[in-house]
C-alpha cells in the first residue's frame, strides 16, 4: 500500500539521506538537501551532470521511496506537444462524425463532444498533473537538452503552475502537484526560463569514499579489495583527458563484468580487454591503449603501498 502523502515526506534532511540511502542511493548532503527543499516546497529539481552520474536514478528512487508512480518523458529531438503532453485522436473523431451524420446530431453538440476528454490522448506532462490521480506521481522529464530549445516553452506552464492549457478543452490543473525531476547532460544550455521555475543542482562525480559505498550497495558481491581498486582506477581515469569520462553507471557494470571473468585484482591485460565497458568512444580507448592504462594502474598501486596521512 502506497504511504500517505502526509507521512511519506523525510522529516529533515538526514532522514532523507537515510530513506535514499535505505534504497541504495548514496547522496551527498547538498543534493540531499536539494531533494528535501524540493518535496517541502513543492518546486521542481532541475539535475544537471555528466551522464551516469545517478541523475534519472535519484526519479526512480524517489518514486520508490514515496510509494508514488514513475511518469517518464524521455525527450529526443522534435519532440513536441502531442508526444509530450497530449494529442487528439482524430481516427475516433472521424468516426463520431460519421455516425453523428447518420443521427441527424446538431454542429454545436456535435462540437463540443468532438472536443471532450473522451477523444484526448493523454501523454507524460497531461498524465502527471490528471486531477483524477489518486495520488501526485513523480515525473521525471528526461535529458531535456536533447529535446529542440522551442520544446521548452511547453514546460512553462507544467513548471509553474502545474497546469495545462488546452484551447478546445480548457485549462487542466493538478490537485496535488506531481514530484518533478528534470535532468540534463548539458549537451546544450538550457534556457533561463525553465531554471527560474526550478531548484538546480550539478550533479558531479563522487569522491572515491563515495563511489565505493555506492559500488558495495549495487554490486555486493565483490571483493573489498577488487571494489577499492576499481574505485582507485576510475578516479584516476577521470583524471585523464577524455572525450567522455566514465560515471558510476559505469563504474557498476565494470565491476559486474570483472566479476563475470573470475577477476581476484586488476592487472593490465584484464583492464585492456574491457575498457569498451568503461569508455564509450574509440579515440577514449585509444588513448588508454598500450602503456596509459597501466601507468594508471601502477599509480593505485603505489598510492594503496604508501602509508595513510
Amino acid at each position: 500500500m502506497s504511504p500517505s502523502p502526509e507521512t511519506a515526506l523525510p522529516a529533515s534532511i538526514a532522514d532523507t539521506i537515510s530513506r535514499l540511502a535505505a534504497l541504495d542511493y548514496v547522496a551527498d548532503r547538498q543534493l540531499a538537501t536539494c531533494v528535501y527543499l524540493a518535496l517541502k516546497l513543492q518546486r521542481p529539481l532541475f539535475l544537471e551532470g555528466e551522464p551516469g552520474t545517478g541523475k534519472t536514478e535519484i526519479a526512480r528512487t524517489l518514486a520508490l521511496m514515496l510509494g508514488r508512480p514513475l511518469i517518464r518523458l524521455q525527450c529526443y529531438e522534435g519532440l513536441d506537444l502531442a508526444g509530450a503532453a497530449y494529442e487528439w485522436n482524430y481516427g475516433r473523431q472521424m468516426m463520431e462524425i460519421r455516425l453523428a451524420e447518420k443521427d441527424g446530431m446538431g454542429r454545436e453538440a456535435l462540437a463540443a463532444e468532438l472536443f471532450s476528454e473522451r477523444f484526448l490522448t493523454k501523454r507524460a506532462l497531461l498524465q502527471a498533473i490528471d486531477p483524477a490521480n489518486p495520488v501526485a506521481p513523480v515525473l521525471l522529464i528526461d535529458e531535456l537538452d536533447r529535446a529542440d530549445e522551442p520544446f521548452e516553452a511547453f514546460l512553462l506552464e507544467v513548471l509553474g503552475d502545474f497546469q495545462i492549457t488546452i484551447p478546445e478543452l480548457g485549462t487542466v490543473k493538478a490537485l496535488q502537484p506531481p514530484i518533478v525531476i528534470l535532468t540534463s547532460n548539458r549537451t546544450r544550455e538550457i534556457h533561463d526560463a525553465v531554471k527560474r521555475r526550478c531548484l538546480y543542482h550539478w550533479v558531479d562525480f563522487p569522491d572515491a569514499e563515495r563511489e565505493l559505498d555506492i559500488l558495495r550497495r549495487r554490486v555486493p558481491g565483490a571483493s573489498a579489495e577488487l571494489a577499492r581498486q576499481i574505485v582507485a582506477f576510475v578516479q584516476q581515469l577521470r583524471s585523464v583527458e577524455l572525450y567522455k569520462l566514465p560515471g558510476i553507471a559505469e563504474t557498476i557494470e565494470w565491476t559486474r563484468a570483472l566479476m563475470e571473468l573470475d577477476t581476484v585484482v586488476l592487472d593490465p591485460q584484464v583492464i585492456q580487454h574491457t575498457l569498451g565497458l568503461l569508455l564509450k568512444y574509440q579515440d577514449d580507448i585509444a588513448r588508454m591503449q598500450g602503456g596509459e592504462a597501466a601507468r594508471l594502474l601502477e599509480q593505485v598501486r603505489g598510492d594503496a603501498r604508501r602509508p595513510a596521512g
